[in-house]
């Protein structure tokens, strides 16, 4: 997610299309990369705007990876320059000391010609950019950092179940995750109403699944759900009317509504969510979709906070762990960004 709302991606004439990572090394238990798996060593680079990104901050604060794993929040605004760390003091990454998420890839790659996109891990003492392979970033984070996880960490990407929990993985990617920007950037007629008809065929194709069973593989919280809510939950406040994915509502799909309230009412999941930085980056950045720049009111936000009744369907959410605990005082979503009983926005 870079300066056309992701760095992974290219515009073509009439249809969107996602260009793969740039940067995909990985950091593992041997290193095998170069990159050893060290408590203190990385810096999680993201922004609460991006989907792409909150699948890493939720699957961090799932594994209790906080105190191993730094996180810098970038501003939702981009300049011309991308992610800048305009919420910090002197407009600086504490950590970093860098003002620009770019100055990374600049020191891994000088004359880098693609975009700088989120999630990025970048190495703290040489101020490297690691990788910006968002798809493989979460399954390292819980197969590979297994021995700086909490005492109670749930296993997101179980071994007897990972064919299965793949192959869901694949088919909302491409449908779901990525078929609302395939949607919301069509510069088209027939590539916007091809990747509408799949967004919906398989949110439509999902329902009967979630009606039977409370999380898409298995009894418990996997990958797979992290990576359906971060579109879930940004459904209605963006992608509805922004993206143009509107032939209805996440809130008239009684299924998927409650199940994505649900995963909000999870800890690990909406307290990571920052409406507030979700609607101002999108209204705000993509000036060829929204020349205004103007941000909408609504949705109202309140019915997040209702109840689901989705325990009726029996699952463990955490499976043999436990919720995380707090968020960190530092981390913590501003409480006018979050929605509330009284007031949804």
């Amino acid at each position: 997610m870079g300066s056309a709302d992701d760095g992974n991606s290219a515009l073509g004439h009439k249809a969107f299309k996602r260009s793969k990572s740039h940067f995909a090394d990985r950091v593992t238990v041997d290193g095998r990369d170069g990159w050893p798996v060290e408590p203190g060593r990385y810096r999680l680079v993201v922004s609460r705007a991006c989907p792409w990104a909150s699948r890493a901050v939720i699957s961090r604060r799932l594994l209790g990876l906080e105190d191993a794993l730094s996180m810098a929040i970038a501003d939702p605004i981009q300049d011309d320059r991308s992610w800048r760390f305009t919420l910090d003091p002197d407009g600086r990454d504490p950590v970093l000391g860098i003002r620009y998420l770019s100055e990374a890839y600049d020191r891994r790659e000088s004359d880098y010609p693609g975009g700088v996109s989120v999630p990025a891990l970048v190495d703290v003492p040489s101020g490297k950019l690691v990788t910006n392979d968002y798809q493989q970033l979460t399954l390292d984070l819980a197969t590979e950092w297994t021995a700086l996880h909490r005492e109670g960490a749930p296993d997101l990407y179980p071994r007897a179940l990972r064919d299965e929990i793949d192959s869901v993985m694949a088919d909302i990617y491409e449908d779901v995750n990525n078929g609302v920007y395939r949607a919301g950037f069509a510069s088209g007629q027939e590539a916007y109403e091809e990747a509408c008809a799949g967004v919906f065929r398989r949110l439509e194709l999902l329902t009967p699944r979630l009606a039977r069973q409370r999380y898409l593989v298995g009894d418990t919280i996997t990958e797979a759900d992290i990576r359906l809510f971060t579109t879930l939950v940004r459904f209605d406040a963006v992608y509805h009317g922004h993206f143009k994915c509107n032939r209805w509502k996440l809130t008239e799909n009684e299924v998927l509504w409650a199940y994505a309230r649900d995963l909000y009412q999870t800890p690990g999941f909406g307290d990571t969510v920052d409406f507030d930085h979700i609607k101002r980056h999108y209204y705000q950045v993509h000036t060829g979709i929204n020349p205004t720049g103007i941000v909408p009111l609504g949705p109202d936000l309140a019915g997040w906070l209702t109840p689901h009744h989705r325990e009726e369907l029996g699952g463990r959410p955490f499976g043999d762990g436990t919720a995380p605990g707090p968020v960190p005082t530092a981390e913590a979503v501003p409480a006018h960004h979050r929605p509330t009983t009284e007031q949804g926005d």
